[in-house]
């Protein structure tokens, strides 16, 4: 019979400790959002823009975007395995290529709810709900303006100012579809389509959160009746050992318990 093996005297190797690449601050890359949204904005709904400050809006949204490039390089950069790091985040990859083809720039919102979603609260439920709130009005507003700027130059067109496009975005995104509103271009349509899905992931993730808030708080009550059920079981224990005490003082005798 041969002796198992014995590992060898000495330290044990320690693990190397696995790190996230570092990020932009998260207050400059939320700025740079905010921006994005403004100078995406202020073209559609000021028509009569002058040139020079539709120029400056289109080289800020252009600035924004390479500083989300920079941010996902420098992540890459900084990743352990580079490849995995593409791999696990195809995402992030996607949204800074896909926009580049006209119909689909705003999918560039996406990765302005992204970047706002970093400096969400602590919790998680804070995140979820801080998360949500943020997301239906950014994908929202967002969506009113993209089907406005595909909408407001068919001659056939519905929706043909910004209240009315909000209107629609309310009644999509709740699901309700009244139907007095509707896009009739390729594009308003594709904006629809996004909008449906992002509507109902959106009740499914508040359904989700209301029912998790609601098993917390039965799983608290039941935690806090057991807690006085408990605290008067003991109460009466002391109460009964007291009695005891009291008869075997008048008796003078061992205690009347049962073998006592």
């Amino acid at each position: 019979m041969t002796p198992p093996d014995v590992p060898p005297a000495g330290p044990r190797p320690t693990a190397r400790p696995v790190t996230r690449p570092a990020e932009l601050p998260g207050p400059v890359l939320a700025a740079a959002a905010v921006a994005w949204l403004a100078a995406y904005a202020l073209p559609i709904l000021v028509t009569d823009l002058p040139a020079p400050a539709r120029h400056a809006c289109t080289a800020v949204t252009a600035g924004v975007w390479v500083l989300f490039g920079v941010d996902y390089l420098r992540r890459l950069a900084q990743a352990h395995d580079r490849v995995r790091f593409v791999v696990t985040h195809p995402l992030d990859l996607a949204l800074l290529v896909l926009p580049a083809l006209g119909p689909l720039r705003l999918l560039r919102v996406l990765t302005v709810l992204r970047i706002l979603n970093r400096n969400s609260g602590s919790s998680l439920r804070g995140r979820v709900g801080l998360y949500v709130v943020s997301a239906t009005t950014v994908v929202g507003f967002c969506a009113a303006l993209a089907v406005l700027e595909a909408e407001r130059t068919d001659p056939a067109a519905v929706i043909t100012t910004f209240p009315d496009a909000c209107w629609w975005v309310a009644t999509t995104i709740t699901t309700v579809g009244y139907g007095d509103l509707y896009p009739v271009t390729g594009t308003g349509r594709l904006v629809a389509v996004g909008l449906m899905l992002a509507g109902i992931a959106l009740l499914g993730v508040v359904t989700a959160s209301l029912a998790s808030w609601l098993i917390d708080r039965v799983s608290d009550e039941q935690e806090e009746s057991a807690a006085a059920t408990r605290a008067d079981v003991q109460a009466l224990a002391r109460e009964v050992r007291q009695l005891r005490a009291e008869l075997r003082a008048e008796r003078g005798g061992p205690d009347p318990r049962p073998g006592g």
